[in-house]
């Protein structure tokens, strides 16, 4: 298949971009290259025939509307999104113009590039769009996420994505753009920009900092592995059902302080400190988060039962896997900590190769 993955150089975007490739589908990445954009993330796949890349900014229409129709895709996989929670509180703006207007720019190019279709090429098209559990809102000390929850977004963040997820599924119901969303719950794992949980607290703790957690760490999340999601999203635009949501979790619900002390204790092992001492002793408790969800937990049965979806890696596997991966692969951390990985910006054009 031709595949059109936007935001294909962040954290799912990268890990997604490579699985396609490998499994010989032919994908252009469409990233505007923000912050969180990489392309050193990247590097063994770059040079592949069957990847392509355009810099461009998903806000601009007439940018969106001149890759679809260039690539003639068979499916979308959107993934491009502001996503950092802490960053929506204190700038809100670019966060409904990438997740709201970027969404809409890309469901009007798709819509007006599928009506243009015809045949097997038409019955074929796709578009996926990549979301989260938070759009949900809290869930109490029981319960899970379906797809039938209702909305209740707490965040501007998770506010912007509500409005995207609306935004496709209208798409579908008013003019038959064959559609589907996923709400995934946090994902970890490799080539995951720093300032997420997981990495922040590896990277710190390596350099003797602090490792601050929110309130009094009670907050609970679900933790899915960023393969096991790229596996999911591929298993969904191939074989899922036009119109339809699946809910995408990692059956992996811990506390964050749990999860801090369990990323320690994997260091401690795999990388113990000269003093002797854990790396748990460097935890602090600072303010918490306005807003902060108290819950989330993904009921994934649907994925599992209609398209044979379930996750490889647990508690054990999955972290572990992960503090391996930050321990062994320093310079792309450098990189990014000095800001060194810009330099690889300069130059990129808004062309597709």
């Amino acid at each position: 298949m031709r595949i059109v993955v936007t935001g294909g150089a962040g954290f799912i975007g990268s890990n997604l971009v490579r699985q396609l490739i490998r499994s010989q589908h032919v994908v252009l990445n469409l990233d505007k290259l923000t912050y969180a954009g990489n392309l050193e993330s990247l590097s063994d796949v770059s040079e592949h025939p069957n990847y392509h890349f355009s810099r461009s900014d998903i806000t601009n229409g007439d940018a969106v509307k001149k890759v679809i129709e260039e690539f003639q895709p068979d499916w979308v996989m959107h993934l491009a999104a502001e996503s950092h929670v802490d960053r929506s509180i204190e700038g809100p703006r670019v966060f409904l113009e990438t997740n709201v207007i970027g969404t809409l720019n890309l469901l009007q190019a798709s819509l007006a590039y599928w009506k243009s279709l015809s045949g097997t090429k038409r019955a074929n098209f796709r578009f996926l769009h990549v979301s989260t559990d938070e759009v949900y809102g809290s869930l109490g000390s029981d319960g899970l996420f379906t797809e039938q929850t209702p909305y209740d977004p707490h965040s501007p963040y998770s506010a912007s994505k509500a409005s995207s997820d609306h935004l496709a599924r209208a798409w579908y119901h008013t003019y038959g753009l064959p559609t589907m969303v996923t709400n995934c719950s946090n994902n970890y794992g490799p080539y995951q920009f720093p300032e997420k949980l997981i990495p922040l607290m590896i990277l710190r703790a390596l350099r003797g900092e602090s490792l601050p957690v929110y309130g009094d760490g009670s907050n609970v999340r679900d933790w899915l592995y960023v393969v096991d999601h790229c596996d999911a999203l591929a298993q969904a635009i191939e074989h899922g059902k036009p119109g339809e949501t699946y809910n995408i979790g990692g059956n992996n619900e811990m506390k964050n302080l749990d999860l801090v002390k369990h990323l320690c204790a994997i260091l401690d092992q795999l990388r113990p400190k000269v003093d002797g001492k854990s790396y748990q002793e460097q935890i602090a408790f600072v303010t918490d988060r306005p807003g902060h969800d108290f819950r989330y937990a993904i009921d994934a049965s649907k994925i599992r039962n209609d398209l044979g979806w379930v996750p490889k890696q647990n508690a054990s596997t999955g972290f572990t896997a992960t503090v391996e991966w930050y321990l062994n692969n320093g310079n792309w951390c450098e990189n990014i900590l000095t800001g060194k990985y810009n330099l690889g910006r300069q130059g990129v054009a808004e062309s597709n190769k």
